[in-house]
This record gives C-alpha cells, structure tokens and sequence, in this order.
C-alpha cells in the first residue's frame, strides 16, 4: 500500500514550485521515514458529534510535530503503527489527493459543505512545504466554489493567502491557528517541532490583514499547565485580527496517556503530579472518555472556572464562541465544543 520515499523533498529548502516557505530552524533529532500511497478517496466523512464538521481531508497520516497531548496518534494502530515516536517518524503522503478530491467534488460530493483541513494531522506540518498537497487541495475548492475550514499549528498557512482569500470570496474559508501555549518555552516541551506561538500569531495577523476571518484555538486545555493562559492567548489573537476561539479540554485516549505522561514527567518533573491530578480531577474517572458526546468534555468547579474565564474573556475581547448559537443538546459541551457545521461557517 506504501511505497517509501528514499530520498524525500526536504521542507528546509525553497520548493520546487516557488512557494515562499517558513524558516523551520533545525531539524527534527529523530530521522523522519516517508510513504507515498495513492488513495481511493480523499474525503473523509465524520460521523461523530464531537467533532464540528461533515467532511475532512487529510493529505497525510501522522505528523511532525510530535505534540505529546495528540489524541490522533492511537490511530494508526490498524496500520501496525504505534502511537509513540511512529506517527511523528513515519509520515504517509497520499500523492494523488488532490486529483481524488477534484473527482469528488465534481460528482457533488459534498453538496456544499463546508470542508475541514484537517482531523488527524496537521495540514501545514513540515512536508507540506516541498508537496503541496493542501494548497492543491484548495485549489480545486477554489474552483469548484467549496467552503473550507483551516485548523494547523504551522505559519506555512501564509504561503496560501492568495487560495485562501479567492475562497473567501467565492464560497467561504476560516482559519484557526491553534496556540495552545504562551510561552515558548513550555510550547517547545509539548509540541517540539511546531513554531513558535509568536511565528503562529504572525501568520494570524497576515491572515487576517489579507480579509481572512481568522480564530484560535487554544487546544488542548491542559489543567495545571495552560490553563492561565487562556487570558493572555486570547488577547493576542484579537491583537492580530482574529475574531473566533474555541477550546477542548485534553483528551488521552489509552494508547496516548503513557506518551503524554512520559513527556509531562520529563519535561516539569516539578509539576506533573499537580498536571496529572488536575487532569483526572476535570475528567474524572474515564479519564480517555471514548463515549460519543462525552469525550472533549469536563467536569466539575474547576473545569466550570476554566470554561468561565475562557468565556468572559472572549466577551471582553469581542471574540465570537461557538456557544453563542447554540441550542440543541446533541452538543457534546454546550459552551466549548460547537456541533458540526458550526466551527466553520
């Protein structure tokens, strides 16, 4: 099904398309394997309502970020793929997704919905500088006049300001910046290899001033750790433009905890047991809560805090939260989680 890549484009040099690239600075420590496959389908329908949107394409399987607190890195296991240092390390490229999603769209796939980049990996990670596989995929949105929502870490999402801006225009697009740290520093421990909050808030403001609507997404929520942080993001980003937030609390499912855990005790050996015990204290006793409905959701007075600083914050701020137009109860946190459709348009 993959055919590996001997000698992959390297993301730390100009593409071959002429794209400007993001600065990177050192390469990952751990050597990164890559797969090209040829898939059948590049739209992936969601059936979950945890998860606000229809339809997702994912360009790749796995990511270079290698973010400790990623719940997608369990899926991959029915590939024989762990959900350690393999999803970070081996990366699948789906070299024919774009010609696959234009196939779909013009068999009116998706009637118009509005199409989410990405589920389970980082449309923007590091690969995406040589491939292009995202900005081909929003070519073609681009000309069949689809709406497209954008969630990724990497400041690379400025290199398609122009895609970006003729779907806004033509069909509709968002961008969410997900920045869930304000300081460098504890962002490096937790997600190694994404850039820096102030390269994410950057490519925030270029969006922005480029007649993009923009948000953040300060996920995941990790009590004890980021927490009091929600303030001093949210203000950033009204600062670069962006006028939508959302947040979901930490989720690990069973295969992630021992990665998360792990790198938690490694990285604020002084604090891991405060994290850890805040964590299970919102969660309560199912701390990976794998139920439809009831797996980005807390619990409890400190959980309620968290969720009302975040809220008041945004009122404050004039920031758009999903939970102003919500109504119906299908929604798996009335307040935090927007039922689907609803992140995007």
């Amino acid at each position: 099904m993959h055919r590996p890549v001997d000698n992959p484009p390297t993301p730390w040099t100009r593409s071959a398309g002429g794209y400007e690239v993001e600065w990177l600075g050192e390469p990952p420590s751990a050597e990164v394997e890559v797969f090209e496959e040829e898939v059948k389908s590049a739209l992936v329908r969601n059936e979950s309502p945890d998860v606000p949107f229809t339809w997702g394409v994912n360009p790749y399987r796995g990511c270079q970020h290698a973010c400790a607190s990623c719940y997608a890195r369990h899926g991959r296991q029915n590939q024989g793929l762990g959900a350690g240092t393999d999803f970070d390390t081996k990366i699948v490229v789906k070299r024919n997704v774009e010609e696959r999603l234009r196939h779909e769209l013009a068999r009116k796939k998706t009637r118009g919905d509005w199409i989410a980049f990405s589920g389970v990996t980082d449309p923007y990670q590091p690969l995406e500088a040589s491939y292009g596989l995202t900005r081909g995929c929003l070519q073609a949105c681009a000309e069949f006049r689809n709406p497209v929502g954008v969630i990724t870490k990497r400041a690379l999402v400025r290199r398609d300001v122009d895609v970006l801006a003729r779907i806004v225009k033509t069909a509709g697009a968002r961008v969410f910046i997900s920045i869930p740290f304000a300081d460098a520093g504890t962002a490096r421990s937790v997600e190694p290899w994404a850039p820096t909050p102030a390269m994410r808030f950057e490519a925030l403001r270029v969006l922005s001033d480029a007649g993009i609507p923009t948000g953040i997404s300060i996920s995941p929520l990790i009590p004890g750790l980021n927490d009091s942080d929600v303030p001093e993001l949210l203000e950033r980003a009204a600062e670069a433009g962006a006028t939508h937030a959302f947040t979901i609390l930490l989720r690990l499912p069973a295969e992630v905890r021992p990665v998360f855990e792990s790198r938690i005790r490694d990285r604020f050996p002084l604090r891991a047991d405060r994290i850890l015990s805040a964590f299970e204290e919102i969660r309560g006793e199912q701390t990976s809560r794998s139920r439809f409905g009831d797996r980005m959701r807390g619990a409890g007075p400190r959980w309620d805090a968290i969720r009302g600083l975040f809220d008041l914050t945004c009122r404050r701020l004039g920031i758009s939260t999903s939970r102003e137009d919500e109504v119906e109860p299908l929604t798996p946190d009335a307040g935090t989680a927007p039922k689907q459709g609803e992140l995007f348009s």
